[in-house]
């Protein structure tokens, strides 16, 4: 007799298993916090409660034309991005502004 677990809670913790897992879909984004913080990723946003998957803050942009190069072109030989392990999370009304980056300038770069 074979019968799938949902999920299995371990000490407060749930676990399920890896095939449940789906991948984020979703925009990729530049977002622009308060405080001069820039960050890349898969943008989710509910409400005013905002998330970046997959995501890296932009410590040096590395461009000599600004956000924009990045968001159209992806990284460059002197961008550097510090992966973020885990979700960014932030509330929509820290974020200065957003723009939407070339899928597939950033697709393998997250």
């Amino acid at each position: 007799m074979n019968k799938r677990v949902d999920s299995l809670v371990i000490e407060g913790v749930e676990y399920v298993p890896a095939d449940s897992i789906k991948e984020i879909e979703g925009d990729i984004k530049i977002v622009v916090l308060q405080r001069g913080w820039s960050a890349v990723g898969i943008y989710e946003r509910k409400g005013s409660d905002c998330k970046l998957h997959n995501a890296s803050i932009i410590r040096r942009w590395g461009t000599s034309e600004g956000l924009g190069e990045l968001a159209l072109n992806g990284p460059l030989k002197e961008t550097k991005l510090d992966k973020c392990h885990g979700v960014v999370e932030f509330n929509n009304l820290t974020s200065v502004l957003t723009i939407a980056c070339k899928e597939e300038s950033w697709k393998n770069k997250l």
